[in-house]
């Protein structure tokens, strides 16, 4: 458990050497900020207007980490850095239980030591905290169907119940969703043998209801009845349209998780065909019904962001686990692992490589791109070193050596090694290419914004979506709630300065008569409306 203790410094260092990015981060981080401006913590807002398409608990987390850090983006993503070092001691605690000590440590590595579950950890979207809500309340779940104690029954099926009701308040619905439909997978594939007695379903619902009611009673007091038909109203459009312009393919989730997911992705294949299944509790059979559950869900719904599938990473780090747990004990590796993981491994680790390296010949690229607003943000002067594409040829050394190993048969001596490459390798790129790709995409606006900072003003965006305004700009409360009409800041008898913020595509405030183009910087235009 030290050593997880340690490995889970790598989620803490840097949290704030990078800009929170539009749309997610900044939107959560900014309801977070309202909520402490506004000193109305039972209402989630955004542009102090009821936000209802979250429930409170992460933003909770956040006001709490903005209170001990200040409003930083350390401190915005400081919460999830936290339950990534409870997932890891999660993992280790439960394979130890379930089989024993080097299990529970090999699956805290896998998931660790994994492209995007080791990302999510430095980020500030709800995600990992609603995840780890879920699988608790599945692995209670898994508990109430094995547990042949009556008295440990009652306090797995409250506990099953109570994560769940946390995962709804985190989230919404879709938490609770999850839970039935791979419960419901799991009895299917077991003919509903055995099925949850009437005692532990009525107990679950006995603690998932003192959680909702505890939230429901909040928010009908505070926002009245009518903030909730309105949230389950969007929870329904995330799966009946493409909210946010968010439409994908539907094999869209399938590649991200594959690929996003390695190299537990790849150690992980010979799980999914495996018929010998020896796991205690039918681990297995849970772990891939949740897995199941959640790939094909959102592969069906409209909505695909990368992020709606992380639900994934849990249960596939338990499958990788269980691969590296036999093939170490059989000393025999599979050679579908032995081709496919050193292919993506470098395919990934050239895609690292070739980033930096493309940006050093950006002027190549302008003639063959044909959005405007992409060229402009790539002619934004953003210092580079030279040197940024020697992170990913260390990716690929550190890759290969653990290759050798690997074929050596020596597969913790693999995993370890690939552990730290990855960990070291995103670690750097966090610091010289994440600052530089996110100068090129947002910095200028965000740098403008917060020269807004402690002036007297109103400002929006013009012609596109983003929260970067209102927490970069530290937008006060108790502004007029005129400036909510688009209308008035262009044409009113406004009472303050009014920014505008827009896409060089759009040049139509160019021509209004109360507007003043006062700077073009990367792919934005700003505009002031001065007073009279």
């Amino acid at each position: 458990m030290i050593l997880l203790a340690l490995l889970s410094l790598f989620f803490f260092v840097g949290l704030g050497h990078v800009h929170l990015f539009d749309w997610d981060e900044i939107n959560f981080a900014e309801s977070a900020r309202e909520m402490i401006e506004s000193d109305n913590y039972l209402r989630v807002q955004i542009n102090y207007q009821a936000f209802w398409e979250k429930p409170p608990f992460f933003f909770w987390l956040q006001v709490a980490s903005m209170k001990l850090f200040g409003i930083n983006e350390f401190a915005a993503r400081f919460p999830n850095a936290v339950f990534g070092f409870l997932y890891l001691i999660t993992f280790y605690l439960i394979g130890r239980k379930h089989y024993n000590g080097r299990f529970g440590l090999i699956w805290a590595l896998c998931f660790f030591g994994s492209l995007l579950p080791h990302l999510y950890f430095k980020s500030g979207i709800i995600d990992p905290v609603f995840n780890y809500f879920i699988f608790l309340s599945v692995y209670f779940m898994i508990r109430v169907i094995n547990s042949p104690n009556k008295e440990k029954l009652v306090q797995f099926a409250i506990l099953s119940g109570v994560f769940s009701g946390l995962s709804v308040i985190t989230k919404g619905p879709v938490g609770f969703l999850l839970l039935g439909l791979t419960l419901l997978g799991y009895l299917v594939a077991k003919r509903f043998k055995p099925f949850p007695s009437i005692k532990s379903i009525l107990l679950f619902f006995l603690g998932f209801a003192v959680i909702i009611s505890a939230w429901l009673s909040m928010e009908v007091y505070q926002n009245g009845f009518d903030v909730l038909g309105k949230f389950i109203a969007y929870q329904i459009e995330l799966f009946n349209s493409p909210v946010a312009g968010h439409e994908q393919p539907f094999y869209y989730h399938f590649v991200v998780v594959f690929l996003g997911c390695f190299p537990m992705s790849v150690l992980a294949l010979p799980q999914f065909w495996a018929s010998y299944d020896d796991a205690p509790l039918n681990l297995k059979k849970w772990m891939l019904s949740l897995f199941w559950v959640v790939l094909i869900l959102f592969s069906i719904v409209t909505t695909k962001i990368i992020h709606y599938s992380s639900m994934t990473y849990a249960p596939l780090s338990f499958l990788a686990a269980l691969s590296i747990y036999k093939m170490a004990s059989e000393g025999f590796i599979r050679n579908l692992i032995k081709v496919i993981l050193p292919i993506i491994g470098i395919v990934i680790g050239i895609a690292i490589t070739a980033v930096p390296i493309v940006v050093y010949n950006k002027e190549a690229l302008y003639s063959s791109i044909n959005d405007p607003f992409a060229v402009a943000s790539l002619k934004y002067a953003v210092q580079w070193s030279g040197m940024e594409f020697l992170v990913g040829v260390f990716f690929i050394l550190a890759l290969l050596v653990s290759i050798i190993y690997l074929f050596r048969g020596k597969i913790y001596s693999f995993l370890i090694i690939q552990t730290c490459n990855l960990a070291i390798t995103l670690l750097l790129v966090q610091y010289t290419i994440l600052p530089k790709i996110e100068q090129f995409t947002q910095g200028p606006m965000i740098e403008f914004c917060k020269s807004l900072q402690g002036k007297d003003y109103y400002v929006e965006t013009y012609g596109f979506k983003s929260y970067a305004h209102y927490y970069y700009g530290r937008v006060p409360y108790g502004l007029s709630e005129k400036r909510l009409d688009q209308q008035w800041l262009l044409n009113g008898d406004v009472d303050k300065s009014v920014y505008m913020i827009s896409k060089i595509t759009n040049n139509e405030l160019n021509d209004h008569p109360n507007f003043e183009l006062i700077e073009t910087r990367g792919g934005f235009n700003f505009y002031l409306r001065k007073l009279p």
